[in-house]
């Protein structure tokens, strides 16, 4: 149960600064910030010398406690889902920080980057003044032209991509509900907003001739070449591959090889087949226990990755991701239904994985070379 109690604090001058305790915390209404103190800007004597100075301290307390009251009675309400007719006003921007640093918190540090990013653009657009119930829809619509029409502020050079948009404005429009719900909007915008519609993407990928090129190709750092092939065989993400434990490899005689692991994306536990090739790999690591490939940084790929690549004469734009992509699509080429593939990537739904169906379409392929015509001299 949410508790709000009175306190004190001594500052300077003989004198008391009273404030509120909350617990658990809550977003103060003059900040709009996630604590567990609200100063009230009033004071008291520490020590009162005479009747006057008692009198004084009894009335600022009655103010106090009658703040403490009407806090308590909001919080309750909230318990219950009863509605209470206090609006908070806030800056806007301070409110969208606190959701950006949520993400610090929780050690999303990828999901942390993208929503800093989309906090740079609206503060590019609006700046850090406009507070929450000065929002209206006219700035949510000038915030999506904002976004198409804007170079990029990182390079400062060209128009900011079109999918880069449509995350960010998906931020905004997820932020923009937070707020209605923590009563910080009197109207939930978010409901008229329109969304910036992405660009189909080509999801690059390598071809087994490819990637037996890439194992035979010398690298600079050898752990990055086994993760990424690693990723290749299993087509587990970054994230589930430097978390892998030797506690979460497994061999019997139904399912032969497979891994037990928690997605770091979706937090769901699953077990996942691996080839012969994949465990390979595995028992080519130095370690035994624990973490398999020991502390590994994404930054630490890029570089190697690049080199590796192009030392192998192969040419496409291809980051640790798109070897995720390649075990997605080279599964469809050899003939695993989309069900499979879908259950084997960890996707909700089959319609994430039909992406792949539009890089490997075999009646595409089929239909391209029923047209064969004898040329003389070809």
């Amino acid at each position: 149960m949410a508790t709000v109690a009175l306190r004190s604090k001594p500052i300077k001058n003989g004198m008391l600064s009273l404030y509120l305790d909350y617990y658990p915390p809550v977003i103060i209404p003059k900040t709009g910030k996630l604590s567990r103190r609200e100063f009230l800007k009033i004071k008291i004597y520490e020590f009162p010398e005479n009747i006057q100075e008692e009198k004084f301290n009894d009335s600022q307390i009655e103010i106090a406690e009658e703040i403490r009251a009407t806090r308590f009675l909001q919080l309750r309400n909230k318990e219950f889902g009863l509605k209470d007719n206090i609006i908070l006003d806030i800056k806007f921007s301070d409110f969208y920080q606190e959701v950006v640093d949520e993400y610090l918190d929780s050690g999303s540090r990828g999901n942390y980057f993208t929503w800093k990013a989309s906090l740079a653009y609206w503060n590019a657009f609006m700046g850090k003044d406009l507070t929450s119930q000065n929002l209206t829809n006219w700035h949510v619509n000038e915030y999506r032209s904002f976004l198409l029409a804007t170079k990029n502020l990182r390079t400062d050079k060209g128009k900011l991509a079109i999918n880069t948009a449509s995350t960010y404005y998906k931020n905004f429009i997820m932020v923009l509900k937070r707020a209605f719900k923590e009563k910080l909007l009197n109207k939930n915008l978010a409901e008229d907003a329109r969304h910036i519609r992405e660009q189909d993407t080509h999801r690059e990928y390598l071809s087994e001739k490819e990637l037996t090129k890439l194992w035979n190709t010398p690298i600079d750092n050898i752990k990055v070449k086994h993760m990424a092939l690693f990723s290749a065989l299993t087509g587990l993400r970054f994230s589930d591959v430097i978390n892998l434990s030797w506690e979460d490899v497994y061999e019997d005689t139904h399912q032969g090889n497979y891994i037990q692991f928690r997605e770091q994306k979706t937090g769901s536990i699953k077990n996942h087949p691996i080839a012969k090739t994949a465990i390979n790999i595995l028992n080519a690591q130095e370690t035994r226990e624990g973490i398999i490939f020991n502390e590994f940084k994404y930054h630490q790929i890029s570089r190697p990755l690049k080199k590796w690549l192009t030392d192998a004469g192969i040419h496409k734009k291809i980051s640790f991701h798109n070897f995720r992509h390649s075990y997605a699509t080279l599964q469809l080429a050899n003939g695993t239904d989309i069900y499979t593939v879908s259950k084997l990537l960890g996707h909700k739904n089959v319609s994430t994985t039909q992406i792949y169906t539009k890089v490997m379409d075999h009646n595409k392929v089929k239909a391209a070379n029923r047209i064969n015509l004898d040329l003389d001299g070809l």
